[in-house]
């Protein structure tokens, strides 16, 4: 598949797709049947039905009855933490191997046209953004996650939390389930915002931010107060009346799913005749630009509403330059 047919590539050998970029299409006016209907195939497919089916491979192959779970000990709880760091390197390693290593479609429909490993820094650890990531991400965030992940399973099992059971309310787990990936959109653009702001973007969101030409590994490339933050998605689940798979399956969005904006191309050959679109380019434009796109605009127009978007246009080029000449101005005049 020729790359040039749908986008163009500048001197630098940066890839830039055709067309703009569209958020949050379910409210999009006027409303249109068509439109709502691809709306709902791209919220459910193909990400969000994966981790769906990941968290439940995971309820019922790694985590113990409920009943298990009212004690800490070391059992189910290293267990979980093993499953985590074999799912994540399994995955996020099929990626990173298909594409990056054996680089089985070159650059092609890749944003920045150059690979990380060709570009050796001072500010990754051992001068690898790959290696780097990799030691932050499986060392760091990982076991965040998983302890995050862990405490509020007990507190179910203890009788901390609202417990809703699927055989009294199937209908209303149903659709929280559904709402899962809507509810860490939010909680994302909320701690994403917080996060680039004076002291803690720099002692703590510039970590993930030195991966300026994100690869899969810098998906969860994060400085530890980043990654409680982050997988805090779950803590959402001691005040809303939930089910202990909801929990799981919130943090195989935010942990699995954090590959999504961070895959580096646009198209992500399948075979020889079959691609699939990645969905990365809103989050790339985000660690080009580093302030727009603070979230993935898939359900909630957050960064229009904020006035953060870019949809990659020349237009939002324009745009930006304003907000960032605005933004110079208020603080030279303080």
């Amino acid at each position: 598949m020729d790359d040039l047919q749908f986008g163009k590539r500048n001197k630098r050998g940066d890839w830039v797709p055709n067309g703009v970029l569209d958020s949050a299409l379910l409210w999009a006016w006027p409303p249109s049947g068509a439109r709502i209907v691809a709306w709902i195939k791209g919220y459910i497919w193909p990400w969000n039905l994966l981790f769906m089916a990941s968290a439940l491979l995971w309820w019922k192959l790694v985590l113990p009855d409920v009943a298990a779970m009212r004690t800490l000990g070391w059992t189910w709880p290293l267990k979980l933490l093993a499953a985590n760091w074999v799912g994540m390197f399994f995955f996020y390693g099929a990626f990173e191997l298909r594409y990056y290593v054996s680089r089985v479609q070159d650059n092609r429909f890749k944003y920045n046209g150059k690979f990380p490993s060709e570009q050796p820094s001072d500010v990754f650890w051992f001068k690898s953004q790959n290696i780097d990531n990799f030691i932050r991400s499986f060392f760091v965030s990982v076991p965040i996650g998983t302890a995050i992940e862990i405490c509020v399973l007990w507190s179910f099992a203890n009788g901390h939390v609202t417990f809703v059971s699927w055989s009294e309310h199937p209908v209303y787990l149903a659709c929280l389930t559904l709402f899962a990936p809507a509810l860490h959109e939010v909680h994302f653009f909320a701690i994403h915002r917080t996060l680039h702001g004076g002291p803690l973007y720099r002692f703590v969101h510039s970590v993930h931010h030195n991966s300026t030409n994100p690869s899969p590994w810098s998906s969860m490339s994060m400085h530890p107060v980043e990654a409680a933050l982050y997988f805090g998605v779950a803590l959402w689940c001691l005040v809303i009346p939930s089910h202990p798979f909801i929990v799981v399956y919130l943090i195989h969005i935010a942990g699995f799913g954090a590959i999504v904006g961070h895959i580096g191309f646009d198209q992500l050959r399948v075979s020889d005749s079959m691609s699939m679109s990645s969905h990365a380019y809103a989050h790339y434009l985000h660690h080009k630009y580093f302030e727009v796109n603070y979230s993935d605009n898939g359900t909630f127009p957050l960064d229009r509403i904020f006035g953060s978007w870019h949809d990659g246009s020349p237009e939002g080029d324009r745009l930006m330059r304003e907000r960032f000449e605005k933004k110079k101005r208020r603080l030279n005049a303080t």
